[in-house]
C-alpha cells in the first residue's frame, strides 16, 4: 500500500470514528448538550482537530445525517435492483433492519436534531428520504398495482417507524431475536 492510499485509509477511518462519537453524543446529550471539546474527548482527539474533518459543529451533524440518508438510498437502490416482488421487499426490509440496528444513536439523532440543520443540508437529508421512500413505494406497487401510491407510502413510513424503534424497544432481546420480530413485524405491516 502506498502512503498517500494509507494516509487516505487512516483520515476516512478517523472521520468514521469521528462520526459515530458525534451521533453517540447528540444521541445522549442532544446537539446542543454536546461542544467540540466533547466530541473531540469522545473520539480521542482534541475538539480543534475536528477541523481538519468539519468546518464546524453544524458540519459533523449534517455529516451523519447525509451519509446515513445516503448509504439507505444508495444501499436500498441496490438491494431493490437485483430482485422483484416479494423477494425485494423481504431484501428491502433485511437491509432497513440491519441499518437500525447497527444504527440506534443515528436514528436517534435524526428524530431530535434535523431541525438543528442549516436549510440546505436539511433539504438535503429529505430529498435522499424521500428517494429511498419511493424504492419501497416502487416494489410495494409492483405486489399490489391496485393499490394507491399514496397507500403505499403510508404503509413504507410505518414501517419504518416500526423497524426504526430499535433504540426505543427490544432492549432485552437478544440482536438475532429481536431481527427476526422487526423483520416479520415489518413484512406484516406491509402486506
Amino acid at each position: 500500500m502506498n502512503t498517500t492510499t494509507a494516509r487516505g485509509a487512516a483520515k476516512a477511518s478517523r472521520r468514521t470514528a469521528l462520526l459515530a462519537a458525534a451521533a453517540q453524543l447528540f444521541a445522549e446529550r442532544g446537539y446542543s448538550g454536546t461542544s467540540i471539546e466533547d466530541l473531540g474527548a469522545e473520539a480521542g482527539v482534541s475538539g480543534p482537530a475536528l477541523y481538519k474533518h468539519f468546518s464546524a459543529k453544524q458540519g459533523v451533524l449534517a455529516a451523519i445525517l447525509l451519509d446515513a440518508s445516503n448509504g439507505l438510498y444508495e444501499g436500498g437502490r441496490e438491494v431493490a435492483s437485483r430482485a422483484s416482488g416479494r423477494v425485494a421487499l423481504c431484501a428491502l426490509v433485511a437491509f432497513h433492519v440491519d441499518f437500525a440496528l447497527g444504527n440506534a444513536d443515528v436514528i436517534r439523532v435524526q428524530d431530535r436534531e434535523l431541525e438543528q440543520l442549516m436549510e440546505i443540508d436539511r433539504h438535503a437529508v429529505r430529498t435522499l428520504q424521500r428517494r429511498y421512500v419511493e424504492l419501497w413505494v416502487d416494489v410495494l406497487s409492483e405486489l399490489h398495482p391496485e393499490v394507491d401510491r399514496t397507500v403505499l407510502r403510508t404503509r413504507a413510513h410505518a414501517a419504518f417507524g416500526l423497524m426504526n424503534s430499535t433504540p426505543h424497544s427490544g432492549l432485552s432481546l437478544d440482536r438475532q431475536t429481536l431481527r427476526a420480530e422487526l423483520e416479520r413485524m415489518a413484512l406484516a405491516a406491509l402486506a
